[in-house]
């Protein structure tokens, strides 16, 4: 695993561009995230480039076509066991060639290939890649009959154990391009901020943790970061006790809400695990538009105050802080996706020159 200590303060992007041009795209990335490359989700270029849609490819009981995952066609049982049997056979050897039938093609992620050629080009000590979460999907998801994906405890083993498989063949990938860079893979989240309300009050918290953590523990065994993104508030300690290696949150809008959760931060820190501070505003346009260096570097100041108020060392927190977007630059016009992620690269820079 690589050198820790080179996240301080660097910066690394979040899932989506709105961009229907690749090599745009690409050139973006390249332009402002050469430390930390990442593969964007280009859902313009291709609608199956949805986060959702992104990481079914292969999965047993989805079909594209389909608005629910099918268990009743004939062959579900044998592929079902086939899928089980192929997930062991990965674990015991990251490296089986069975993990290439769990790629993620051409025809889900443009970007891919493309990121590919930045790692050999580059062979920069960190590269993310994303999976959408297992507790986000399961609860997208539904049944023939409507009924959510998470409380059918057949899909919701499969759904987790899919986005694992893809997690650790974007890890094979990474590795294969050059092997000295250590990635890092985003489990993207945005449902959690809904758990514990009216919406999953039949949902525990100790069922999402065993979640994240079977996911986050095999990215972990097979050489690569782990971690977790939630764009809005949520419970901080489920993602934190999960053991993942970075947090990330909307540090724009939420940033207090974290010192919430201050002894659990606390810990984590200690551990040499890190904060990705999502500084720069994606969801909300008119705070983009205005938004300049100074106005985000206060930002960053105030997230920091709001964990050192509660008794947590200043420097424990900078040492172990990144910066990111709040969140995917999707729904944003090609114009302002460019300045947010121009911003989050300028905000890195001045902020490694001050600390």
């Amino acid at each position: 695993m690589g050198d820790l200590s080179k996240l301080k303060l660097n910066c690394l992007a979040i899932g989506s561009l709105p961009h229907d041009n690749l090599n745009k795209a690409m050139s973006l990335v390249e332009e402002c995230f050469r430390n930390i490359p990442f593969w964007p989700q280009l859902a313009k270029v291709n609608k199956n480039e949805d986060m959702i849609i992104q990481f079914l490819e292969n999965m047993p009981s989805f079909f594209i076509g389909k608005d629910y995952l099918d268990t009743e066609y004939d062959e579900f049982f044998e592929d079902l066991e086939k899928f089980f049997m192929d997930y062991e056979e990965i674990l015991s050897d990251v490296n089986s060639p069975v993990l290439d039938r769990y790629e993620i093609s051409q025809e889900f992620s443009s970007s891919f290939p493309e990121f590919i050629k930045l790692i050999k080009k580059y062979k920069p000590d960190f590269a993310k890649g994303q999976i959408v979460g297992p507790f986000t999907l399961a609860t997208t998801l539904v049944d023939k009959d409507g009924k959510c994906a998470f409380y059918d405890e057949t899909l919701r083993e499969i759904i987790v154990k899919t986005l694992t498989l893809k997690a650790l063949w974007q890890i094979k990938e990474i590795k294969c391009a050059n092997h000295d860079t250590t990635p890092i893979i985003f489990i993207d989240e945005p449902s959690i901020s809904q758990l514990g309300t009216s919406a999953f009050v039949t949902i525990s918290q100790d069922e999402v943790l065993a979640m994240f953590k079977e996911v986050s523990d095999v990215i972990q065994s097979a050489g690569a970061l782990s971690a977790i993104h939630c764009c809005g508030k949520c419970d901080w300690s489920v993602p934190i006790q999960s053991g993942v290696n970075i947090i990330n949150l909307d540090a724009y809008s939420f940033a207090q809400n974290l010192s919430l959760f201050k002894d659990d931060v606390k810990h984590f820190l200690q551990k040499g695990r890190k904060i990705a501070w999502g500084i720069v505003p994606t969801l909300d346009k008119e705070a983009l538009e205005a938004a300049n260096s100074d106005v985000l570097q206060q930002k960053f100041t105030d997230a920091i105050k709001f964990l050192s108020d509660k008794g947590i060392d200043e420097k424990l927190i900078i040492e172990n802080s990144m910066i990111s977007p709040s969140c995917g630059a999707g729904s944003l016009t090609v114009e302002l996706a460019e300045k947010a992620m121009n911003l989050t690269n300028d905000i890195s820079e001045i902020l490694k020159k001050r600390y």
